[in-house]
């Protein structure tokens, strides 16, 4: 399990987004309230943001976002339309690794799992190696059952036509298939540079939470989603189970049923 949020809006900080909130990541990552499984989310953590010209950036690191003096001096200085942050509580112990520390990127997709499938690496990671192309599998750097999925949703997008969410309801009709009734969790935050996509959905167990909020005293002009509230002010709606939300600039925000 983790603890992720986006945003989406007029220009701001990494500090003003990963630090600053009353309930930022940073929090999260050692005081989180809603967490389905463990108790903190210390594996590691990761940013994804977008330049001026639209190219996508990522900085990860394996050890825990408050053990990391670099944060206090980019926070200032990065600033971007687009955020997208995850705190990691790993899944597997020993995989604790840069490679799979999230946020994912191949190309302009930046992507974050909030989730988990269980016993992946023994009985449903053959199926996605079956399934995968070689050219999309090339970008799978590490283990994890997450950079899996980020695949498999790269390939599924090809094969629809870069529709999100026909993508999405086909991958999550496979992935069932291929679970054979192992539980899973699926809250996905997906960048496109244009747009957030974000998931809230689970397989055979009750679905991580995820919260849509509109804040104008700390975020004015702006959207996030994340798994917990970043403020005590604001609008905070929780997003109801089984749904994506997309995000646009200049749209307010859709709810869609999976």
């Amino acid at each position: 399990m983790c603890r992720h949020a986006a945003y989406l809006g007029p220009s701001i900080s990494l500090e003003q987004f990963l630090v600053q909130p009353s309930h930022s990541l940073v929090e999260q990552s050692f005081r989180p309230k809603e967490m389905l499984t463990a108790e903190v989310n210390a594996d590691g953590f990761g940013v994804g943001w977008y330049l001026d010209d639209g190219t996508a950036r990522r900085y990860v690191n394996p050890a825990p976002i408050w053990a990391d003096r670099n944060i206090v001096q980019l926070g200032p200085v990065l600033e971007s339309r687009f955020w997208l942050g995850n705190v990691r509580s790993a899944t597997v112990p020993e995989s604790v690794t840069s490679a799979n520390t999230p946020p994912y990127g191949v190309g302009n997709f930046l992507f974050s799992h909030n989730g988990y499938i269980k016993e992946f690496a023994e009985h449903v990671r053959p199926a996605f190696r079956r399934f995968l192309k070689p050219e999309i599998e090339a970008d799978v750097h590490g283990n994890t059952d997450s950079e899996y999925l980020f695949a498999l949703m790269r390939q599924m997008l090809l094969e629809h036509n870069d529709d999100v969410v026909k993508t999405m309801r086909a991958l999550f009709q496979q992935i069932y298939v291929w679970m054979q009734g192992a539980p899973g969790l699926f809250n996905f935050l997906i960048l496109d540079g244009e747009k957030i996509y974000a998931t809230r959905h689970a397989i055979d167990h009750d679905a991580p939470s995820l919260y849509l909020g509109h804040d104008e005293k700390h975020f004015p002009g702006g959207w996030l989603i994340a798994s917990e509230p970043l403020s005590a002010s604001g609008e905070w709606l929780s997003v109801p189970k089984h749904h994506l939300v997309v995000l646009s600039l200049g749209s307010p925000p859709e709810q869609i049923a999976l």
